[in-house]
This record gives C-alpha cells, sequence and structure tokens, in this order.
C-alpha cells in the first residue's frame, strides 16, 4: 500500500499530464466552437445559445478536472487502489479490444489502407447529399397565402375567403381556419386588399389518418382550392414572418428582377415563370402582381373652366374632398382628440357615371355636373410599385416541395440562363429569400473555418512541439466527418446549417479524443523507452508496440468515458419527436454517429498511425526523440 506522501506524488504527476491534455482539448473544442458567432441573422439566434453554454461549460469542466478532482483524490482516495486490470469494466472492453489492436499493429498498412476506403466510399454520398439553409420546423400549423387580380372588390375577396374556408375545413387533419385579407391595422403590413392571409390550424399528428403527411395534407388542401383568378401559395406562419422580416419574400425563394420599367420587369417575370413551370421541386410558382390595378383618371379640360370662373385648384379641391373627405373640426373627449372629415354617400360615388355627375357649385351659374368640366375614366396601373436601392422591382416567387433547395434553385438557374441568354441593359436579377441566407451562411463557414483550422493547428503545435503528432490529431478528423457523412445519407438529412454546427461540434470532440489518445501514447512510449534504457535494454520495434499497447488498451476506460457520456448525453435529442426536434436532429445525427467512427479510429488507426511514424523514426534516427513527448 502506497503512504499518503507517495499517494500525493503520484497524483501530481498523473493530473500534470491530464491537465496538458484537458486544457488543449477544452480549448480546441472551444475554438472550434466559434464560428457559430460569426453567423448572422436567424440561424446565430438560434445556436449562439448552445456556443455559449458549451463555453462555460468547458471552462467549468477544466476548473474541476485540473484542481478540484486533484484535491478530491488526495483526501478520499484511500487504501488499496485497484489497478485498471483487474477493474471489472475495464476487464471486458479490454478483452474485446486488445485482440483487435494487437492484429491491427500486425497489419498496419492493411489497416491504413481500410480506413482510407471508408474515407473514400464516402465521397459520392456526400456528392448526392441535398442543400437547404435549415430544416423545416413543424409548426403544428399551416400559413395559406393566396393572392387575387389586384382589381379585386371588398365583396368578392370576402366570398373567396368564406368558400376557401369551407373547403379547408373539409380535410379530417384541419382543425380550425382563421384567415384575413388585405392589410392589419399596423403601418408595417401594406398587403393590398388581394392577398389573403388564413392561419390553418392541424390537429395532433396522432388524430391524422394513417400514413398521411403534412405534405400530403397540403397537396390535398391544395387540389380542393383551385379556384378561377387565384394563385395559391403554402408556408408556415413563423418562417413566413422571418422571411419577411429578413429578406422581404414570403416564399421560400423569389428572384428579385431590378431595373426601371415595370412594363419590362413584368414581361421579364413572365418569361422566367414560363420557363421554371415543371422544374422538380418548384411549387407555387407566380409573379407578384405588377399590372393590373385600377385608377380613376380625372383629365380637367381647361377649356371649359373659363366659362364658369373655375380654376384648375377649385376643382381639384372639389374632387378631393368629395372622394377622399376633407377635416372640417378636432372634437376633444376626455384625454382623446378625433378628426371629423366630411366627403360625399358611397351611393353618390360608387360608379364613374355618378362621379360624372357630381355637382360642382359655381358663382354664376349654379351647380355644375363634373363631367361637363372634366373627363373621367378608369385606367390600368401598377396596384403598388415596389422599390429597392434606388431601382424599381418586381419579384417571381416560389416554395420549393419534396426536394432540397439547393439543388432546386440550381436547376433553376440553367433554365433561366438557356431561356434567357442576356438581360436588358440597366436591368439585373437577385436571388433572395432562404436561399439568400444559405449563401450568405456558407460563405461565411468557408471564411472562418480555415482559420479556425490554422488556431487549432497551432495550439497543437504547442501541446506536441511536433507537426507529425500534429498530423495525426488531425487525421481523426476525415474519419469522423464520414460517419457523419453516412449517417446523412441514410437518415435522408439535407446538409443545412443545423447539420454544419454538427459537424463543427464534431470537429471539437474528434481531435479532443485524438489529444487524449497522443498524449496516453506519448507517456507510455516514454516510461518505456526509460525503464528500457536503465535496464540496458535495446530500444526496438518490440518496444514501440508494446508501448503503444499499453497506452491505448490499459487507458481504454477514459477514452470510452469520453464519447460515451457525449454519446448518452445526445440520445434524448436523437430519439426527440415533439416540436423543435426538426431542427435539433440534424445537429445531433452527424454529432453521433461520428463520434463513433471518430472513437473507432482514435482506439484502432491511430494507435497504428503512431506505431508507423515512430518505428520509422527509430528506422532512420536509431533513436527515439524522448523531449518532446507530453511529460517533457
Amino acid at each position: 500500500m502506497l503512504t499518503k506522501e507517495e499517494r500525493e506524488q503520484k497524483i501530481a504527476a498523473s493530473s500534470k499530464l491530464v491537465a496538458k491534455a484537458v486544457v488543449s482539448a477544452i480549448l480546441i473544442t472551444l475554438v472550434s466552437f466559434s464560428p457559430i458567432l460569426f453567423l448572422e441573422g436567424q440561424e446565430k439566434k438560434l445556436f449562439a445559445p448552445l456556443v455559449w453554454t458549451k463555453t462555460f461549460a468547458m471552462i467549468g469542466s477544466a476548473i474541476v478536472a485540473v484542481i478540484v478532482v486533484p484535491v478530491l483524490m488526495v483526501m478520499l482516495l484511500k487504501g488499496k487502489v485497484r489497478p485498471e486490470s483487474k477493474h471489472p469494466v475495464s476487464r471486458f472492453f479490454i478483452f474485446l479490444y486488445a485482440p483487435i489492436l494487437r492484429f491491427c499493429l500486425r497489419w498496419k498498412k492493411t489497416t491504413i489502407l481500410a480506413s482510407l476506403l471508408l474515407v473514400l466510399l464516402s465521397i459520392p454520398l456526400v456528392m448526392r447529399l441535398g442543400r437547404e439553409f435549415m430544416p423545416s420546423l413543424d409548426e403544428g400549423s399551416l400559413l395559406f397565402m393566396p393572392v387575387t387580380m389586384p382589381d379585386v372588390s371588398n365583396s368578392e375577396i370576402k366570398r373567396i375567403m368564406q368558400v376557401q374556408d369551407k373547403l379547408m375545413l373539409t380535410v379530417p387533419e384541419v382543425q380550425n381556419v382563421l384567415g384575413k385579407a388585405g392589410r392589419a391595422s399596423t403601418a408595417t403590413d401594406n398587403a393590398p386588399i388581394s392577398m389573403i392571409e388564413t392561419i390553418v390550424l392541424l390537429k395532433p399528428q396522432s388524430e391524422w389518418r394513417e400514413g398521411i403527411t403534412k405534405n400530403d395534407i397540403i397537396d390535398e388542401l391544395n387540389s380542393k382550392l383551385q379556384i378561377p383568378g387565384v394563385i395559391n401559395g403554402w408556408t408556415q406562419p413563423i418562417i413566413n414572418r422571418i422571411n419577411m422580416l429578413s429578406t422581404g419574400i414570403r416564399t421560400d425563394v423569389g428572384i428579385k428582377i431590378y431595373g426601371q420599367s415595370l412594363d419590362t420587369i413584368n414581361r421579364l417575370a413572365q418569361q422566367f415563370k414560363s420557363a421554371l413551370q415543371g422544374t422538380e421541386g418548384v411549387a407555387d410558382l407566380y409573379v407578384e402582381p405588377i399590372t393590373g390595378g385600377k385608377y380613376i383618371d380625372v383629365n380637367i379640360r381647361r377649356e371649359e373652366l373659363g366659362r364658369y370662373g373655375l380654376s384648375v385648384d377649385d376643382v381639384n379641391m372639389f374632387i378631393e374632398t368629395a372622394l377622399g373627405g376633407a377635416g372640417i373640426v378636432q372634437t376633444v373627449e376626455g384625454r382623446r382628440r378625433f378628426s371629423i372629415a366630411v366627403r360625399m354617400g358611397q351611393e353618390f360615388r360608387n360608379t364613374v357615371d355618378k362621379l360624372k355627375q357630381l355637382p360642382i357649385i359655381t358663382m354664376n351659374s349654379g351647380p355644375i355636373p363634373l363631367g361637363a368640366l372634366a373627363d373621367v375614366e378608369v385606367a390600368e396601373g401598377p396596384p403598388m410599385i415596389t422599390s429597392e436601392n434606388a431601382m424599381l422591382r418586381g419579384t417571381l416567387l416560389f416554395n420549393v416541395r419534396d426536394r432540397d433547395l439547393g439543388s432546386t434553385v440550381d436547376e433553376a438557374r440553367r433554365k433561366l440562363q438557356a431561356a434567357v441568354s442576356s438581360l436588358p441593359k440597366g436591368y439585373y436579377l437577385d436571388w433572395s429569400g432562404q436561399y439568400e441566407n444559405q449563401i450568405r451562411a456558407e460563405k461565411r463557414l468557408m471564411f472562418i473555418m480555415p482559420i479556425v483550422l490554422l488556431i487549432i493547428v497551432i495550439i497543437l503545435y504547442f501541446t506536441f512541439r511536433n507537426l507529425r503528432e500534429v498530423a495525426i490529431v488531425l487525421s481523426a478528423i476525415p474519419v469522423a466527418l464520414v460517419g457523419g457523412a453516412y449517417s446523412l445519407y441514410f437518415f435522408e438529412v439535407n446538409f443545412s446549417v443545423a447539420v454544419a454546427v454538427g459537424f463543427i461540434a464534431l470537429f471539437g470532440i474528434a481531435v479532443e479524443t485524438g489529444v487524449l489518445m497522443l498524449v496516453y501514447l506519448n507517456n507510455s512510449l516514454f516510461n518505456k523507452v526509460e525503464r528500457a534504457r536503465a535496464e540496458g535494454a535495446p530500444i526496438n520495434k518490440q518496444v514501440v508496440e508494446d508501448a503503444v499497447y499499453d497506452g491505448a488498451v490499459l487507458r481504454l476506460r477514459p477514452k470510452l468515458m469520453t464519447v460515451i457520456v457525449d454519446i448518452l448525453g445526445l440520445m434524448p435529442v436523437l430519439l426527440a419527436t415533439g416540436p423543435g426536434s426538426d431542427v435539433m436532429k440534424p445537429i445531433t445525427i452527424p454529432f453521433v454517429f461520428g463520434l463513433i467512427t471518430s472513437t473507432l479510429f482514435v482506439l484502432i488507426v491511430l494507435p497504428v498511425m503512431y506505431s508507423m511514424v515512430r518505428e520509422n523514426e527509430l528506422k532512420k534516427r536509431g533513436q527515439l526523440r524522448i523531449n518532446e513527448m507530453a511529460n517533457d
């Protein structure tokens, strides 16, 4: 049995070794998570709390591992300490792991080629993965946004809404519907009367018909709501508001057409719509109305005004008062103020003929009908003029359904380029909506990730002071990503920002486990070489293999605990089915399955690579560089 002083010295020596590995591993993990903080928009708001939670948790765990745990071990660890080989859990895993490692150390090149083949076979699967900005969150409800003709009347839009509501309620999965037409009582909602927004509340999924999905419900509703003059559009309430606030587009994808003439913009939009008809994945395709608005033009005949002693201002003032209303007085009731305006009654101005009969009072000739002084007619014009970046803008809108966003937009781009060789001078396109967010996030990650990788390499170099060992640790990354890629393919998950966050987390953990293994291997080899020198025994290939075996097998339990704790902590998220699981599962799927392949690599391939590197060093130099190992 060890004395108290011997026990303290042994714990201090082990703590020094573990502290170096823990601190470098935690730094690498935190650096690997940092790209998430450089994202923008809704993806940053969603995932930034994950980074800060992970940061403070890792800092706290580092303090506990480096400072608190050694003190508690000195205070509480007493009596005879059971060796690793006698622990029942360790004995079971060592029984499984030891022969596999011995076999792989005997067949080093075969093991390396097998892992390389595993990586190469994943490349076709990665190339076939779809791309999207964020996984579709099941909000439990739908938002039906049809668009009618711009000149639709109030009575007609009400009738259309009533018909639509009755038809939607015939679908068994629909619980309730609530719609509105036009703008709400807010200055931020400039929707015209021709735009309807109907929230469709769905029953719980347990009450749906067997085998039916949300897309099936949308298809059934869409087939029932084929009303002439109405263009249907389907989305969800929350994501629609996010899209509208961030990009100004109410569908998944919007092609913004900029130029100087609304007629030319409308013509281009109609050409683009014809080119995209029938594209796989494109749904709810329509052009945002640019023409078709109805206006009442009152063209004053100036030659008639002189006969009656009137001026243009007199007629304009009369038209403004009769049709729009003129304020005459303000009343005060308590703390509230109300303006009172007067205008002609509805029955005197609801048709063009009645407008022509509106009497204008003159000083000399009595009342004169408006039609005697001006031409009153209905003219067409834009229902709403939309501008952006000091240019007129039209939009072609569509949703993506039953296909990933990235490949759908890529095919749409190719079709537009084939249909329209060149745009008129002064006109250009801009792809917006969810696709705009996707491109922005991809560009940001492609810029940040190389910088993060460089910082990790620097941390690893200062830890091991050997570029070969840095390369060994970083070699765990491709195999870890392979497990994530295979899992995405078999679970049919598209690559998105959520998946990228999962790979970022996997990236840090894979390097962390590689650091732990390499530190243990270095420490084991250091002890073996020192013992061989003390005994005067030769330092040969067998010494290296025995050191690798001891460093990998006898330290199996802490490595497995590191990985198993991460996997078990994520299993509730991986198996979740409630609200929000649609976003969180794409994070955990590549992370969990990537951890499995990363662990197999760290336990099997990394010791083989380490053994090959050290044997090659021994063969070339005749000695090993002890001063570059973990406990120098």
